[in-house]
């Protein structure tokens, strides 16, 4: 169990907390991480794309040319695929992209991306992220004491002005401890916990 500093909105110091290995210290998986990454980006894909075949595209009743003396394919419609104008040969149709994780798999693999990010010493402990007003300019000043660039910001509940101070920055993002996937912790480059989200996080998977 490894023992980190935690800090307030300025980075000066506001104790200490502990990062249970049963959490942060899991052997890392990098073909499951692969695996859950991919089924959640599947999962996003809508699947209502559709083409239409020679049987869906209109008109093409009539026989478009006499049968010979035109040195052409004798074809029996415009609809043809080989026309202009014809249907899809092979197109896509609506389908489900969603693949297959159970719940020990995605769970090892969020526990595997937590372990990367506290391997990799990436991880900021933070008191509290509620802000003053709902600026942006007022996130970028914390942004800057906690040295933030690329961050994912995990709370419990809903600082004060948070969400609206940030949500224009590209490079960060908020989510709560409910919500924390596998796919974001490793999107970014630095992974900010507050208190209790810490704590909700050691709770629930720490079991």
């Amino acid at each position: 169990m490894a023992t980190v500093e935690m800090v307030d909105k300025e980075r000066k110091a506001a104790g200490t907390a502990e990062l249970p290995d049963s959490v942060f210290g899991v052997v890392v998986k990098p073909h499951l991480l692969h695996h859950v990454v991919i089924a959640q980006l599947a999962a996003r894909r809508a699947g209502t794309h559709d083409t239409k075949t020679r049987s869906d595209v209109s008109g093409g009743g009539k026989k478009p040319f006499r049968q010979k003396g035109t040195g052409q394919a004798r074809r029996g419609t415009s609809r043809s695929p080989l026309m202009p104008g014809g249907g899809t040969v092979f197109g896509p149709h609506p389908r489900k992209y969603d693949m297959k994780v159970n719940r020990k798999e995605m769970r090892a693999a969020l526990l595997g991306a937590l372990t990367s990010k506290a391997q990799e010493n990436r991880i900021v402990l933070v008191d509290d992220l509620s802000l003053p007003a709902p600026k942006t300019k007022e996130f970028l000043k914390v942004a800057s004491a906690l040295g933030l660039t690329s961050a994912l910001l995990v709370v419990d509940g809903q600082p004060a002005n948070l969400a609206l101070g940030m949500r224009n920055l590209k490079g960060f993002k908020t989510l709560p401890v409910s919500a924390l996937n596998v796919y974001d912790v490793l999107s970014y480059d630095q992974l900010v916990l507050t208190r209790t989200a810490l704590e909700k996080i050691t709770e629930v998977l720490g079991k």
